[in-house]
């Protein structure tokens, strides 16, 4: 009659094939790693809140957000030009489209979505897709690049974002976006 193996000779024979080397070739990370390039960005993003064609607007807010100092709980929506300068009169090259929320009880700060889609250049119908904190009274701000789509599909970076004027009285914001983000050379 056969003896039935115990729990530590199953252990031992599981851990020995286990633990048999591989040739490590055959899983060369190598393989896998792709060249990559920094791509800069500039460009400027014009935000009109008044007026008779705002590029932002309130789309809902909570109940209680007057009763706080920063908006919180305020949800807007923006479909901004993307210009190649700060004046109105500079080249059209895309558009900023999304959303923000206020959502700090203790300060000015956003929670921002969006995309920036292209509409001229050698991105044209690409998108970068941007994700972060915005706090618009900083003098530089940063979020973060999470992918993008056609030219620019696989991106990943980061954008800084200067203002450039805010005239209260017209309710016009210019900022200046400076992404910088990696791509794989045959992404491009």
């Amino acid at each position: 009659m056969a003896k039935v193996p115990t729990l530590s000779l199953i252990i031992i024979i599981l851990f020995l094939a286990i633990s048999h080397p591989t040739n490590s070739q055959q899983f060369s990370t190598k393989v896998f790693k792709r060249p990559e390039r920094l791509i800069n960005l500039r460009f400027y993003l014009r935000e009109s809140i008044r007026g008779d064609a705002p590029s932002a607007l309130v789309v809902a807010q909570a109940p209680t957000t007057p009763t706080y100092r920063y908006n919180f709980g305020r949800l807007v929506v923006f479909d901004d030009p993307l210009t190649e300068g700060p004046n109105l009169s500079s080249r059209a090259v895309g558009r900023a489209q999304g959303m923000y929320v206020y959502a700090d009880v203790d300060d000015v700060a956003q929670l921002m979505v969006y995309n920036y889609y292209f509409t001229e250049g050698r991105y044209n119908g690409s998108t970068l897709n941007v994700m972060g904190r915005d706090t618009p009274l900083l003098a530089v701000r940063e979020m973060s690049v999470l992918g993008g789509t056609g030219r620019l599909r696989g991106a990943r970076g980061f954008v800084r974002i200067v203002e450039i004027s805010d005239d209260v009285e017209r309710g016009v914001i210019v900022d200046e976006h400076d992404v910088n983000i990696y791509l794989y050379t045959r992404s491009i």
